[in-house]
């Protein structure tokens, strides 16, 4: 990102160098995200007031090699200062000082280095190939903290219903698949999505809304899923909003909201999330399906992203 308002440019510039306390990693892959779309319009009054600078690389999710050793480690997406009130209490995803942070208003991995100031920062891989691991910092790690909030509501052979089944989404079925016995319902327009969904372990797939379900992750976020969303879910159930189309939900709260339910909602993710994404990755648990794209590139698989036709990640391998 060169200016406020622009779109992003390939670019040169100089090699980063490491001070006190740094460490050099050499990116194997960056994984894609729909927020890099959202920043090329961002006002430089909203920019500046959220404490980026001009100019910044992209990229948040990130993985590769420690320059020297050659350890294999992916970088935790999220920025946090592991000191307040909620990085202590293992709610960094909460942190107030995230609001900058590497690919979103510092330099990110949409190159071939990246440094990291924050040793808590590098998550060993072990077999895990870092070309690819990079998505399951941001899309995995996010997805992950959605089913692991819901999953007090999510009783055994209940329903969960998941809205939108890209990137993220399909994270979501793998891990109600994984972590409970539940039956899962995916919901997506397009049917190389449901087909996918059915691969990785969804029971159903529809094109829209439909029955009632004990807990509703909405990883799309238009009026149209936040209200169905939330009218699907049954009585002492969840609806957790992750999907940030900036819908909105009208009608009363009172007779709207699920009786005796909750509804949630939160952004990004903590570092015990990218964590178990990773370990549970590691163990064969879950499938990372990415498509892999050149730097040279980068602007079309930043179409085919916005297009909403990939099924899995765009992972940029420089």
């Amino acid at each position: 990102m060169t200016d406020w308002g622009a779109p992003p440019k390939l670019v040169e510039v100089p090699d980063p160098v490491p001070g006190p306390g740094e460490t050099l990693v050499r990116v194997a892959g960056c994984g894609l995200c729909r927020s890099d779309l959202t920043m090329r319009h961002l006002p430089a009054a909203v920019g500046e007031q959220l404490g980026w600078s001009m100019p910044f690389t992209l990229g948040h999710e990130v993985a590769g090699w420690i320059d020297g050793t050659g350890e294999p480690v992916a970088l935790v997406s999220p920025t946090s200062c592991g000191v307040c009130r909620y990085c202590v209490r293992g709610q960094d995803s909460g942190c107030p000082h995230g609001r900058a942070g590497r690919g979103y208003g510092r330099d990110g991995g949409l190159a071939q280095f990246v440094l990291v100031a924050d040793r808590r920062a590098l998550l060993p891989l072990g077999a895990l190939d870092p070309r690819h691991a990079g998505p399951l910092t941001d899309a995995g790690a996010t997805a992950y903290h959605a089913v692991r909030r819901a999953l007090p509501r999510i009783p055994a052979g209940g329903t969960v219903v998941v809205i939108g089944a890209g990137g993220l989404g399909a994270f979501a079925i793998q891990f109600v698949r994984v972590l409970t016995a539940a039956r899962v319902v995916a919901v997506d327009p397009l049917p190389a999505r449901l087909s996918y969904a059915a691969e990785i372990g969804a029971h159903s797939g529809v094109p829209e809304v439909s029955g009632k379900a004990d807990v509703v992750l909405d990883f799309v976020g238009t009026d149209e899923t936040i209200a169905a969303g939330i009218a699907a879910v049954r009585t002492g159930g969840a609806y957790g909003l992750i999907g940030s189309a900036d819908g909105r939900l009208r009608g009363p709260w009172f007779s709207t909201l699920p009786r005796d339910g909750e509804v949630f909602t939160f952004q990004g993710s903590s570092i015990a999330d990218a964590q178990e994404v990773i370990a549970l990755a590691g163990a064969g648990l879950i499938r990372n399906q990415v498509v892999e794209f050149g730097l040279g590139e980068i602007d079309r698989a930043y179409a085919e992203l916005a297009s909403g036709g990939l099924t899995g990640r765009a992972v940029i391998v420089p």
